[in-house]
C-alpha cells in the first residue's frame, strides 16, 4: 500500500468510526420505554401494598426526584391493551376519598408507539385517566403540558401529561393538596 492510501484509508476510519457510534449513541440518548418486570406486573395484579411506599425509584426506569411528605402507602400499577403498556405508581394517605385533604399522587409512563404530539393525548387509548375534560396546554415544571381539572374517576385536583419522546407518554395525577407543588413533582421526572 503506497503512502497516498494509506493517508485515504486513515482519514476514511474517523468518519466510519462516527457512523458506527451513531446508533449507539442515539440509543443512549434516547432509551426504550421503561417497561414493568413479570414481579411488577404480578404485585399489581394482586394489589400488593406497599407500607411505606416507595421512594423516587418506585417505577423503573423513572426517578420522580420530588415526592411530597405525608404518604402512608404506595403501590405499582399495570396495564397492558390497545397497544400500549402503561406503568406507574400511586401514593396515598389514610384519609378518605372525600375529604378535601386527601392526599394522592400518580405518576404513570405509557409506552405508546403512536405518541409524538401533545395534541395526541386527547385521544389516547389510556385504560384510566383520559384526556376527555376541558384541557389546556400550559408550561408546568419547565415542559409543554396537556392538563386538566381531575375528575370523579381520578379523583379530585390537577392531572398532567406529555409526550416526554416519540413512543413515552408521562401523565401525573396530583390531589388538590399537592397541586401547589405539581411544577416541582413535573420538573423532578426523568427517564
Amino acid at each position: 500500500m503506497n503512502k497516498i492510501q494509506q493517508l485515504a484509508v486513515l482519514s476514511v476510519l474517523p468518519v466510519t468510526a462516527a457512523l458506527i457510534a451513531l446508533p449507539a449513541q442515539a440509543a443512549v440518548e434516547s432509551p426504550a420505554c421503561p417497561l414493568p418486570s413479570k414481579a411488577e406486573v404480578k404485585r399489581a395484579a394482586g394489589d400488593k401494598v406497599d407500607q411505606p411506599p416507595r421512594g423516587a425509584a418506585a417505577i423503573k426506569g423513572v426517578r420522580v426526584n420530588h415526592i411530597p411528605k405525608g404518604f402512608t402507602y404506595g403501590g405499582v400499577v399495570t396495564s397492558k391493551h390497545d397497544g400500549i403498556t402503561e406503568y406507574g405508581y400511586q401514593w396515598g394517605d389514610e384519609r378518605p376519598n372525600a375529604d378535601a385533604k386527601q392526599r394522592s399522587l400518580w405518576v404513570r409512563v405509557v409506552c405508546w408507539p403512536k405518541a409524538g404530539r401533545l395534541a395526541q393525548l386527547k385521544n389516547a387509548p389510556f385504560e384510566f385517566g383520559r384526556f376527555s375534560g376541558d384541557t389546556t396546554t400550559v408550561r408546568i415544571g419547565g415542559r409543554q403540558v396537556l392538563t386538566q381539572e381531575g375528575d370523579g374517576a381520578l379523583g379530585d385536583g390537577r392531572y398532567a401529561g406529555w409526550v416526554e419522546r416519540k413512543g413515552v407518554v408521562v401523565t401525573v395525577m396530583a390531589s388538590t393538596p399537592l397541586v401547589p407543588e405539581l411544577a416541582k413533582i413535573v420538573k423532578g421526572i426523568k427517564l
